[in-house]
């Protein structure tokens, strides 16, 4: 398991979970940021010169996660995270890299007032051989005050357990979280677990549109990125029926006919993912009535909606919208196309 601390810059997360984990036996601190500062010396000047933010490098996401992994592999118990995770889908591609492990995580924010806040960024100790420490350390947590707002106004609110640290010192605010996950009270996060894949897979992804001809496209609440609805094809499953399922699965629309092959498109290995078959079907045209039946059951999918072409090239990932835009394609011609890697051949 997973205790994952939250919250601003400056809101006193590391020193709590050195508190806390004296007080939950057989726990151990993992700070991401260590994450951070070793890619530093890693990744090239040019690399790091392109993100504001070591959090905007996929390899830090990617890490964060395969570490936890595998330091619960070798002592198992449970991990305790300080770390400020404000963007939703940085959460997603952590949380849901963690639920494919079938790690669990309890997430919690130490959300002191923001007077308090200001007080405690304002008494923050820079170490005195860090250039520029100043900035660095108290301008960056000053500036991320309206980012946490953000957050904390939209997702952060329903995803994590509050905790008002206001007048709560780190052991005080240790205590609580202690208590309050012993208890349950902090519930594991509503994240679909879905196993990472071993080996080249099978996906099947069914197009379904609207009386205006846009598409349906769906937000996973494990990964990062919009998507059409589909996944992984089971062993023993036919493709198409495979898509049937997952429609009813995540929309609660059940498709009456088997859908016709737009695509099939090879999505080449590329580590740590392995790749395979991806094809698209088309689902056809729902209308207004179905449309407003559609339902995201369970904690898969966040959101859902309705897009042209030109609204899902600013969503997908580029090599997901050119499977799209070549499935449109295939759907005017009445003709199924082969793609490698979201290119056409033959």
């Amino acid at each position: 398991m997973i205790v994952w601390i939250n919250g601003a810059f400056g809101a006193g997360k590391t020193t709590t979970a050195r508190e806390l984990i004296d007080l939950i036996p057989n726990s151990t601190l993992f700070d991401p940021e260590l994450i951070g500062a070793g890619l530093t010396q890693l990744l090239p000047a040019k690399r790091l010169a392109e993100v504001g933010d070591f959090q905007d490098l996929p390899i830090w996401r990617r890490l964060v996660v395969d570490t936890a992994a595998a330091m619960l592999a070798e002592l198992g118990g449970v991990l305790v995270v300080p770390m400020t995770l404000l963007r939703q889908d940085y959460r997603d591609e952590i949380f849901g890299g963690l639920a494919s492990r079938r790690i669990a995580v309890r997430h919690v924010l130490l959300a002191p007032a923001e007077t308090i806040l200001r007080e405690r960024i304002a008494d923050r100790e820079v170490p005195p051989d860090l250039p520029d420490g100043e900035i660095r350390v108290r301008q960056w947590s000053y500036d991320h005050i309206e980012p946490y707002h953000a957050a904390l106004a939209g997702w952060l609110t329903a995803d994590a357990h509050p905790v008002d640290t206001s007048a709560l010192t780190p052991y005080e605010a240790a205590v609580r979280i202690a208590g309050a996950v012993s208890s349950g009270t902090v519930p594991v996060c509503d994240i679909v677990q879905t196993p990472e894949p071993t080996s080249e897979t099978v996906a099947a992804g069914v197009l379904l549109f609207d009386e205006q001809d846009r598409v349906l496209l769906v937000d996973p609440t494990y990964k990062a990125g919009w998507e059409f609805p589909g996944g992984v094809v089971e062993s023993g499953e036919a493709p198409a029926r495979a898509g049937i399922r997952e429609v009813a699965e995540e929309t609660g629309i059940q498709l009456a006919d088997v859908p016709s092959l737009l695509v099939v498109d090879w999505e080449p290995p590329v580590p740590p993912a392995y790749g395979g078959l991806r094809l698209l079907y088309d689902g056809g045209r729902l209308d207004s009535d179905e449309a407003r039946r559609m339902l995201l059951p369970g904690p898969e999918l966040r959101a859902w909606r309705f897009v042209t072409e030109e609204e899902a090239a600013g969503l997908l990932p580029p090599v997901r919208y050119e499977r799209l835009r070549w499935a449109l394609r295939a759907r005017e011609r009445g003709a199924a196309l082969y793609l490698e890697a979201g290119v056409p051949k033959g």
